[in-house]
């Protein structure tokens, strides 16, 4: 066995052990403030990243809830203006209630639409607009009201005219029946004071050159016709001018004209005749009297029978016929 001298470690300086044990303190201070730096600094982003993170979150809930509320708002204003519009188109009396106060009613649609219309509107200004459409729904049941009343009203003034009208027609209708009854009598009146004729004489008068009349039935020398006849009595008849129309149908059915007074009148049939002459009397009422007419016609007189009738009041009230021959022994 050998054994081996080596050199003996000497032991090391105190001083200098000291020194670097300070320096490794110092080191590991420096090292542990960075890493407590460092992880304050990661701590802070981590910190300030999350509250950002919240802080968008909040203002995204904000930004979403205030389009929510708006979106709200503008169905309540729209369904307010849908309202006035069918109160307006649905009833004329709510029409012309709604354009006096049409300027109140729009100032608070502006005012509403106009913060609805604002992208950054508050939460305040939001909380005025629902107060502004709630005194606008509070206003339109103000005006559904006066509406209502206004048609009670309506109901009750068309239900006092219902009864006028009724008791109107009631009384037209007493009335028509009282006008139809007196027609009827001034109808039956104006009938019965139709005159009436008899006694008729008709005769062909030739006239002489002396001024003298000679009756005859030759046609060739009958140069004018004498019509005499009476006015029976009629006491409904009132007294007065009466006019009477004498009509003379030829023998070959054509109506006889006189040079001076022929014309036309109605029957009460309706039917437009021809009258001969026209004569006026001064009738007295329940009197008899008789009438005299005389006339000269355009045309000579022809052999056959000529017709004469007598109207008054439309009515044919007495006829006669006169014939009248050829004249010598030639005719």
């Amino acid at each position: 066995m050998s054994f081996e001298n080596f050199p003996k470690s000497e032991p090391p300086d105190s001083d200098y052990s000291s020194t670097e044990r300070s320096n490794n303190r110092t080191r590991n201070f420096l090292i542990g403030g960075l890493i407590v730096a460092l992880l304050g600094t990661w701590g802070y982003i981590i910190w300030d990243k999350s509250k950002t993170k919240e802080e968008k979150q909040q203002l995204t809930t904000q930004i979403v809830n205030s389009d929510s509320a708006k979106n709200e708002l503008q169905r309540e204003l729209n369904d307010a203006a849908m309202r006035l519009d069918m109160l307006k188109t649905t009833n004329s009396r709510a029409d012309s209630l709604l354009k006096t106060k049409d300027k109140d009613v729009e100032a608070l649609k502006a005012r509403v639409q106009k913060i609805l219309n604002d992208k950054n509107a508050t939460a305040a200004q939001l909380a005025e607009a629902r107060k502004l459409i709630g005194q606008l729904n509070n206003s339109i049941e103000v005006y559904t009201a006066e509406i209502e009343k206004l048609q009670g009203e309506k109901i009750q003034l068309t239900e006092e005219k219902r009864v006028v009208t009724a008791e109107r027609n009631a009384i037209k209708k007493d009335f028509d029946s009282a006008a139809t009854v007196i027609k009827e009598k001034e109808d039956v009146i104006d009938i019965g004071s139709t005159l009436h004729a008899s006694n008729f004489a008709i005769v062909g008068l030739q006239e002489k050159g002396d001024g003298k009349e000679k009756e005859t039935v030759k046609a060739k020398k009958v140069d004018k016709l004498r019509i005499t006849f009476d006015l029976d009595e009629n006491r409904i008849t009132q007294s007065g001018p009466k006019d009477i129309f004498v009509s003379i149908t030829a023998p070959d059915g054509t109506p006889l004209s006189d040079s001076l007074d022929s014309g036309k009148f109605v029957t009460r049939e309706g039917i437009e005749r021809t009258f001969t002459k026209k004569v006026q009397v001064d009738y007295k009422q329940g009197e008899k009297q008789q009438v005299n007419v005389e006339l000269k016609p355009q045309t000579n007189f022809q052999t056959g029978n000529y017709r004469i009738e007598i109207y008054n009041n439309g009515f044919k009230i007495g006829e006669g016929i006169r014939t009248f021959k050829k004249g010598g022994l030639f005719g």
